[in-house]
């Protein structure tokens, strides 16, 4: 089976599992082909993520001269095909929120894509993530193309199904995936009965730099970290203020923000204007080890996030025996239990939040311990990248065939 994977923006640092997908299906001797819409907007820093931008080609490089030569080649070669591609371009894009026209353009990179998948003669196409990259997929399909499947991640996806076709590309797909037992139960809402047999779970695999790391022991530093794009659903300012409430007890801790993003001013200005400077620190983005280096050197890692799929960075914490402090969102509980191999508080709750740290840096050394190898275990069952693929794996074969 010729495979080809399709991502909008690819590599990006914050979906390194994607990487981590790909090369154990090619470990599996699957031949997969990489596509996405664009590059990503920032300086790739990691070595894998570079070499996979390397092997990937993007529909967007070509600008605008490309993608109105497709348009022609496609309306000209197969009139009946597009116009059908056309007019479900349409049907989706009137209930969307960005509109028909942006469908058009929609439109045009499916006809990019459908030329690229031709070319390469491929049988499948998967996508990750169920928004625009899955509409290029499906109005490709519609065109002719092969057919496809795709990994809903959430939160974007579950906050505004009908705007994005979601029940329409559930419909059209060969099969579907969520990558928790909640996100399987969101598809669930947005697909007739009859098409749940067709909806999967499929977990995010963790890097084998994490995955069966040598145990290291706790520090003594009263450290935690907090990994993620610096943006409103990841709760930082949230945890700024449970931060301002620790300083004000005269408790001895820092926090590390690793990541970078569009909140950044807000959240040093709110450091600034807290005095807490001495408390919090932001590194910007990091290589997959600096990541790894920052989780060793924590006691627990904090994520008080808004909203979430299942954070594989929560993945990489546990199988490096580290506890986390979250929240009561999405699949997160699916993985953390409270009191064993973390702390979960309700999203948005200082106080709850600064009572979970409080209670990190008051648990001795040996139970945080324990609580991160419990975590470390469920990861290695849960969350291992060639066991997920090999999984996914008979997906393909099952719905697409062995080609």
């Amino acid at each position: 089976m010729r495979l080809a994977y399709l991502v909008n923006q690819y590599p990006m640092v914050s979906q390194s599992f994607i990487r981590r997908e790909i090369g154990a299906l090619e470990a599996q001797g699957m031949d997969v082909t990489r596509f996405a819409v664009r590059r990503w907007d920032s300086e790739v820093v990691d070595p894998g993520d570079k070499a996979e931008e390397a092997k990937t080609r993007y529909i967007l490089d070509g600008g605008v001269g490309r993608l109105a030569a497709a348009l022609a080649r496609s309306a000209a070669r197969r009139p009946v095909r597009h116009a059908e591609a056309s007019r479900l371009a349409m049907k989706v894009g009137w209930r969307s929120e960005r509109g028909p026209l942006i469908h058009l353009a929609y439109l045009a990179e499916a006809c990019v894509l459908a030329d690229w998948l031709a070319e390469a003669r491929i049988d499948h196409v998967h996508v990750h993530f169920g928004s625009n990259s899955t509409t290029v997929a499906m109005l490709a399909q519609a065109l002719g193309g092969p057919s496809y499947s795709f990994t809903v991640h959430g939160p974007e996806e579950f906050d505004k199904p009908p705007a994005i076709g979601l029940p329409e590309k559930i419909k059209r797909a060969a099969f579907v995936v969520g990558v928790s037992s909640f996100g399987r139960s969101q598809l669930y809402r947005w697909c007739d009965y009859d098409e749940w047999d067709k909806v999967h779970i499929i977990h995010c695999g963790v890097d084998t730099k994490f995955l069966g790391h040598p145990f290291v022991p706790i520090p003594d530093a009263p450290r935690f970290v907090c990994i993620g794009r610096l943006n409103e659903q990841k709760g930082h300012m949230v945890l700024v203020n449970a931060a301002r409430l620790l300083a004000a007890e005269g408790l001895d801790f820092k926090v590390v923000f690793v990541g970078d993003g569009e909140l950044r001013p807000h959240i040093e200005a709110a450091i600034r204007e807290h005095g807490l400077e001495r408390h919090i620190e932001i590194t910007g983005w990091a290589t997959s080890d600096e990541v790894k280096q920052h989780l060793l050197d924590a006691q627990a890692m904090v994520l008080p996030s808004f909203a979430e799929g299942l954070p594989v960075v929560i993945m990489e914490a546990l199988a490096l025996s580290r506890p986390v402090i979250s929240t009561y969102i999405a699949g997160i509980p699916e993985l953390i239990e409270d009191g064993v191999n973390g702390w979960l508080v309700p999203s948005g709750d200082v106080e709850a939040l600064a009572n979970a740290m409080r209670r990190a840096l008051a648990t001795p050394h040996d139970t945080l311990e324990a609580m991160g190898k419990d975590g470390a275990a469920r990861v290695q069952a849960q969350h291992d990248a060639a066991k997920e693929a090999t999984e996914l794996r008979r997906l393909f074969d099952r719905y697409v065939g062995r080609g």
